[in-house]
Formats: structure tokens, C-alpha cells, sequence
């Protein structure tokens, strides 16, 4: 049985949390300069165990063991949203940088780039399973700044090398360990969750437009207020999805912005985005059903109404028999504190498993708090996930 050293995997943790530190979390959004530090700091931890390490053309950091045979990957994300978490990503990084000293043998590690979208959806996971073209990456900018993907890659140094891929021959699988991210296995007194599914989401930004003019003297019946179409469609969104919606389905109004947004203005431009999230796709296609109908209705109103972005990603089974090695070995170091669990945020994995049998491992968030630099995890939880992940690696190792 593998034995992995709690104290060191510990002290990774807390090392490379120094890099952006910010309150109790981290601030290390993609390419920025303490992101890219991190990037190098990882490279020289993986080359320390032992591995070949590299950094890739997309930024993707790599450490492969040298050895022969049938290998598994693991791998997770090292940037953060901003101001936010400092375990979210980077904690399933360093169990598969402690499995690789543990095991000895048999584990590549893997850094994908930019999972939590500054630049793009899923960037470095897709373009490791060569599904992410030159076309893409050229019309891939920073959110906030509108720095390209390409300006943001040559002021990293990453610019002209290779963009490697994944090479299926060479992996039994995937393995993937993450925070929770909300707060089920807390409120369910338990240690451990098995990933049974990730969900697919559905993202929209919607315009209106209408006639922008002054506040005072425009009379209410000849309005064509851009802010109040945009309400009644979040309004009606919130009426009419429960109808349609599974037993975990989640949807966010996440932004809005008016135009010009003065107290004393009729706006008449009109932005929010939107998305909502399922496991089972026959509802995610009743959702984006009904939101049509609401955006059809919405534009027999005084303002013109149109989507103008549109992004999915799909919903993922987690391999049954890698479901099978986590539940047991969970079983064995916390038994009846686990449980299965589809995951509500998405991940590396549900693009990995497009080419490799994958799964994930949970272990709980404190409070359920994510996304936020309050965001914590036991020590003594951080500990047992990994203990619990590598016995599930050894498993999956010694039957491939």
C-alpha cells in the first residue's frame, strides 16, 4: 500500500500559497506574473521527484516519469479566479507531485492552463487532448484586459514552444483531486466523495438595445428601456426554469451592466450574462428551450434583444471501475465517510475523459466557501484525500 508523507505534501501546499498571497487565499490569474512564477516553481518540484519536466506552448506544465511502462496522468490547475481560494486546482496538483515520490514509479503530473477562464474555456486541457486550434487561439483574450492569448503567451516566455499532447497509448487513465467547492459532504458529516458525473454548462451574454435618453422628461408609456428588458427576462427566467429544471440544476445571472449607467439616464444598452448547469443533457436542451422562448417574448417588447456569445460544455460520466478503486480505498481509511456525488463545478476532467477513462475525488470545503480567499480545507481532510488517492492510483496502476 502506498504511503505518502502528509507532512510534505503539507508543506508544498503551504509553499506555493505564498506565491500571490492575498489575505487568506490567492491572487494568480492566468499569465500574470505570479502565475507564471508558479509555473516554474511546480517545473522544479517535478524535476526534484525525479520526473521529465517542461512547460508546454499553452503554458501547460508537464512532468512525466521516465520510466517504462503504462503510466497514469493526474494533474489539476494552478491559477486561481482573482483575490480568491489557495487550495482550488493547485491542491490536486501537489497529491500527484506526492504520489510521484510516494509510488516511485508510474505517475505523470500535470498543470493544465487557465481552467478558470481568463483567457478561454478549459484552454490547456483541451489543447493537451488536440481539440483546441490555432484559429481558437487567436481569438482568445484576457477577460479583464483584453491582452491577447498570444501577447500573453510571448510575455510569458511560452510563445514558439511545442503544445503537447496527450498521448492515450501511454495512460491506464486519468486521475483528478479537488476541494469540493460547496458544502454537501460538510453538511452530511463526511470526508470523501467519489465523483459519479460533472456537469455540463450552458453560457450566454444577452444585449438589448433601446433608446437611450433623459430621465426626467421621457414619458413612461414611450420608454424603451434597455435595464427594464433585461429585468423582466431575469425575472422571467426565474419564474419559468423550476418547471424545467432536474433535482440539481443550478442557473446565475453573474453580470449585468447598463448602458450609459447614470441615475438620470434611460439606458439604452443593456448586457448580462448567464448560464446554468446540469449533469443530464435532455434537461440542459429543455433550459436553453425555454430561454429561447423567454428571449423570442422579450423581443416582441419596445427593445430589440439578441444573444450575442454562446458557449457549452458537456456533461461527463466518471469511469465506473476508477469510481470503483476511489470508493474503496476511501472505504478502507474512512469507512461509511464517504459518498458518491456528481460535481456542480466543471473541471480538467470532463475534457481528459473525452480521451482517457477519468475520475475525480473530492474532499470537503470548509463552510462551503470557493471562489473566495476565505476558502479552507482541514489539514487533517487535505491529508486523508491524498492517503486515500494514492491507494486508489496504486490499484488502478496494478491493473493496467
Amino acid at each position: 500500500m502506498a504511503t505518502i508523507d502528509g507532512d510534505r505534501l503539507l508543506r508544498d501546499l503551504y509553499a506555493v500559497r505564498e506565491i500571490g498571497k492575498y489575505r487568506f487565499g490567492v491572487h494568480r490569474p492566468t499569465f500574470s506574473p505570479q502565475d507564471i512564477e508558479a509555473r516554474h516553481w511546480l517545473a522544479a518540484r517535478l524535476a526534484d521527484a525525479g520526473l521529465d519536466a517542461s512547460i508546454d506552448g499553452i503554458g501547460n506544465v508537464y512532468g512525466r516519469d521516465p520510466g517504462s511502462g503504462r503510466k497514469l496522468l493526474t494533474g489539476s490547475h494552478l491559477e486561481t479566479q482573482n483575490h480568491a481560494g489557495w487550495l482550488d486546482g493547485v491542491m490536486g496538483i501537489i497529491y500527484g507531485l506526492e504520489l510521484a515520490r510516494s509510488l516511485g514509479k508510474g505517475i505523470d503530473v500535470a498543470a493544465w492552463c487557465d481552467e478558470e477562464g481568463h483567457f478561454g474555456s478549459f484552454i490547456g486541457s483541451r489543447s493537451a487532448c488536440g481539440i483546441l486550434t490555432e484559429q481558437e487561439i487567436d481569438t482568445c483574450a484576457n477577460r479583464e484586459s483584453g491582452v491577447s492569448l498570444r501577447d500573453a503567451l510571448r510575455q510569458a516566455g511560452f510563445s514558439g514552444r511545442p503544445r503537447q499532447m496527450i498521448d492515450p497509448g501511454r495512460y491506464c487513465g486519468y486521475l483528478e483531486a479537488h476541494i469540493e467547492q460547496g458544502a454537501d459532504l460538510e453538511d452530511h458529516h463526511l470526508r470523501l466523495g467519489i465523483v459519479t458525473a460533472i456537469v455540463g454548462s450552458r453560457r450566454f451574454k444577452i444585449a438589448f438595445k433601446g433608446q437611450q435618453n433623459h430621465a426626467g422628461t421621457t414619458r413612461m408609456a414611450v420608454r424603451k428601456d434597455a435595464g427594464v428588458a433585461l429585468v423582466k427576462l431575469a425575472a422571467g427566467i426565474e419564474a419559468r426554469f423550476p418547471a424545467v429544471a432536474g433535482p440539481r440544476t443550478v442557473w446565475t445571472v453573474g453580470d449585468i451592466r447598463l448602458d450609459p449607467g447614470a441615475a438620470s439616464i434611460v439606458p439604452g444598452g443593456a448586457e448580462l450574462v448567464f448560464q446554468f448547469r446540469d449533469t443530464d443533457p435532455g434537461i440542459l436542451d429543455a433550459l436553453e428551450a425555454t430561454l429561447n422562448e423567454l428571449i423570442a417574448e422579450a423581443a416582441c417588447g419596445p427593445c430589440e434583444v439578441a444573444v450575442t456569445y454562446r458557449s457549452a460544455t458537456d456533461p461527463a460520466a466518471m469511469d465506473p471501475g476508477f469510481q470503483s478503486a476511489l470508493a474503496a480505498a476511501a472505504q478502507r481509511h474512512a469507512p461509511e465517510l464517504h459518498q458518491a456525488m456528481p460535481s456542480g463545478a466543471g473541471h480538467d476532467a470532463q475534457i481528459i475523459s473525452r480521451i482517457l477513462p477519468s475520475a475525480m475525488l473530492f474532499v470537503p470545503s470548509i463552510g462551503g466557501i470557493s471562489h473566495h480567499y476565505t476558502e479552507n480545507t482541514r489539514d487533517e481532510d487535505i491529508v486523508l484525500g491524498c492517503h486515500v488517492f494514492a491507494d486508489a492510483a496504486e490499484a488502478i496502476l496494478a491493473q493496467a
